[in-house]
């Protein structure tokens, strides 16, 4: 069976492998039940008993999820009530009232008279968290539902920057946090952290598509990761940090958990293992990249707010990196190809249009701003493809 974690001061025993629920679903949008095939109804209950009993009981989901919440209700209330730990995650986009309502909505959907965990959905940037704290607002509104019974504990998911991360876990208003962090990128660290001195519980997003589409890993990823998978050193690598409770695996299908249960037999050394691999990994980025480089290239690069034509100057260049050494060309076009259509949910354009000399003035205070002028013209040559829109417009 999955082991558990103190989910922070919610003290739910959290399995540390949790199922998300955003890829099994019929619809992207509402859908009248009498529109669901039955054959996608058959593997979203498959998938959801295949869960259940490796020991995965935390089925999380969201309002913005299409069907998901309706299709799940045909299967949750004949599952141990007692045994689940069920999420679902509302926008803060909207007045108390509005969040009410949605959350009505969310509750007749999973056919439950409560859900244990309840997120503010996607507080991307200090707007929507200002937002979500003002009197009347969501947050309020979910307080509301708390007093109620209706819900046991208050999270908020996220893909923002580490600031706004940080500061809404400092809040002390929030039991968890749904958030990115991972091999690939480790940038909300301080974020861990503040988490932590809050006793939050910490959920980490999408650890095998954003965490570097590791289900199709280039075969020099999957050499320098050996005798593990890619997927399985990046499970290793974000459970062996005392601060991280629970990855999601968006499954697809019951086969989808398999592997990511069968790495779970490599967690006692874990430490052992990341070391290596991490090794290995570091040591070609440094003999690809260059040392100075690795270590230094984020110095003086601005926001993407404050470059030229709201170009994410770090993102492009984050994927480069890691395109150029370890051959991770996919997961750099799957990425890159988001920039300018996801809205808040993945900020900034592409560098497909900019002034060089504006973006030089930008770079100013970046040791390596000719550098990074080059790269995101390489970057945009090779990761262009089309527009890719997010698979949740919410």
């Amino acid at each position: 069976m999955i082991p558990t974690r103190r989910f922070g001061r919610t003290e739910l025993a959290m399995p540390i492998l949790t199922c998300g629920g955003m890829r099994y679903q019929h619809a992207w949008s509402d859908e009248d039940e009498s529109q669901i095939p039955a054959a996608n109804q058959a593997n979203l209950e498959a998938t959801i008993e295949r869960a259940f009993g490796h020991g995965i009981t935390h089925i999380e989901t969201a309002r913005g999820y299409g069907t998901s919440e309706l299709q799940l209700g045909k299967i949750l209330p004949r599952l141990p009530r007692h045994k689940l730990i069920v999420q679902t995650k509302i926008s803060p986009e909207g007045t108390g009232a509005d969040f009410l309502k949605t959350f009505d909505l969310s509750l007749k959907n999973l056919q439950l008279d409560h859900v244990e965990l309840l997120s503010l959905h996607g507080i991307n940037n200090h707007e929507l968290l200002d937002q979500s704290l003002i009197p009347g607002g969501p947050l309020e509104a979910a307080r509301m539902l708390q007093r109620d019974g209706r819900v046991k504990h208050i999270g908020f998911s996220t893909h923002a920057a580490c600031d706004v991360i940080k500061r809404a876990c400092a809040t002390g208003e929030f039991d968890y946090v749904n958030l990115h962090w991972y091999w690939v990128n480790q940038s909300n660290d301080a974020a861990v952290a503040e988490a932590v001195q809050q006793d939050m519980g910490v959920f980490i997003i999408s650890p095998n598509d954003k965490g570097g589409k590791l289900y199709e890993p280039p075969e020099k990823l999957s050499r320098l990761c050996a005798p593990l998978s890619p997927m399985a050193f990046n499970n290793l690598f974000c459970l062996q940090h005392p601060a991280i409770h629970t990855l999601s695996i968006g499954a697809a299908r019951p086969s989808d958990f398999d592997a990511h249960v069968q790495s779970l037999q490599f967690l006692p050394q874990a430490a052992e293992y990341s070391s290596q691999i991490l090794g290995r990994l570091h040591t070609e980025m440094e003999s690809a990249l260059g040392a100075e480089w690795l270590a230094r290239w984020p110095e003086g690069v601005p926001s993407w707010e404050q470059c030229p034509a709201h170009v994410n100057v770090w993102e492009i260049v984050r994927l480069w990196n890691f395109a150029k050494a370890l051959d991770m060309v996919e997961f750099g076009k799957m990425r890159y190809n988001l920039l300018g259509q996801a809205g808040h949910w993945f900020p900034g354009k592409n560098a497909g249009k900019f002034s060089d000399p504006e973006m030089r003035a930008a770079l100013a205070n970046s040791p390596f701003a000719e550098q990074i002028l080059s790269i995101l013209h390489e970057a945009h040559a090779l990761f262009f493809d089309k527009p890719i829109e997010r698979l949740s417009k919410s």
